[in-house]
């Protein structure tokens, strides 16, 4: 069992950076590889990006691309996201999650746990 807890959200100005955190407890987490997904109000929650469980290999959605930067601390069992030049579409609730399901990890199939959410609002 991994219990997952995101911070670091908050309201910030286009063109600014936020770095969330997603802090993790229980077994296994260097287990795990772990994502950040989003959702925006009257919308699906969509894939950000992804990360393997050993920190080697990353994969980000178009959306984010050259923007964003997942990475994690196993030593910490923390992963991260550092948000940069953020805009006014980047805004919604940001989630993380672990898993290992299958091949799809930019489905929300592939993960067995997820946190609570922090919010991210950008303003134009």
């Amino acid at each position: 069992q991994v219990h997952l807890v995101e911070s670091g959200g908050g309201l910030v100005q286009a063109g600014d950076s936020l770095r969330l955190s997603c802090a993790a407890s229980g077994r296994g987490f260097s287990n795990y590889a772990m994502g950040w997904f989003r959702q925006a109000p009257g919308k699906e929650r969509e894939f950000v990006a992804h990360i393997t469980w050993s920190g080697s290999s990353q994969y980000y959605d178009n959306s984010v691309k050259g923007r964003f930067t997942i990475s994690r601390d196993n030593a910490k069992n923390t992963v991260y996201l550092q948000m940069n030049s953020l805009k006014p579409e980047d805004t919604a609730v940001y989630y993380c999650a672990a898993g290992r399901s299958g091949p799809y990890y930019e489905t929300s199939d592939y993960y067995n746990y997820w946190g609570q959410g922090t919010q991210v609002t950008v303003s134009s």
